[in-house]
């Protein structure tokens, strides 16, 4: 049995270009993953300069973690997004690319996409907090 999940939006608030307002759990257990970033196994930033490359790498990541506590895609409901960039069709495409990418069911849930001046490592381009309703 899985806990279960219902996504929201509420017709007075504005459309969504796929994620939900609101994200309610009524049971079970809940997996806080840690700001997945886009370095391959040995520590190594991919893609440096490279946001499509360092997306499609966080997106890898996120599903290996995902995977680890017996959770999907399906089973995130809560995503915070952050793309070093105030450029609005570069957070588009950032948008566009993971939800098309291996964890896409992800960003359907409650989801903030924020266009940040850095992130923790040089070179870094993007990074994913997720949050999961974990299956019994």
């Amino acid at each position: 049995m899985t806990a279960e999940i219902t996504r929201v939006n509420p017709p007075q608030l504005h459309t969504t270009p796929g994620y939900h307002h609101i994200t309610v759990v009524e049971t079970g257990r809940t997996a806080y993953l840690a700001g997945q970033c886009p370095l391959d196994p040995a520590g190594e930033l991919v893609g440096p300069g490279d946001l499509d490359a360092q997306i499609d790498q966080v997106a890898a990541n996120a599903l290996v973690a995902l995977n680890a506590v017996g959770a999907g895609p399906e089973h995130v409901v809560r995503s915070v997004i952050y793309v070093v960039s105030d450029d609005v069709p570069v957070l588009g495409s950032a948008w566009r690319r993971l939800t098309s990418s291996v964890v896409g069911p992800a960003f359907t849930t409650a989801s903030t996409l924020l266009g940040v001046a850095r992130l923790c490592f040089s070179g870094q381009l993007v990074e994913v907090d997720l949050t999961a309703a974990l299956p019994h």
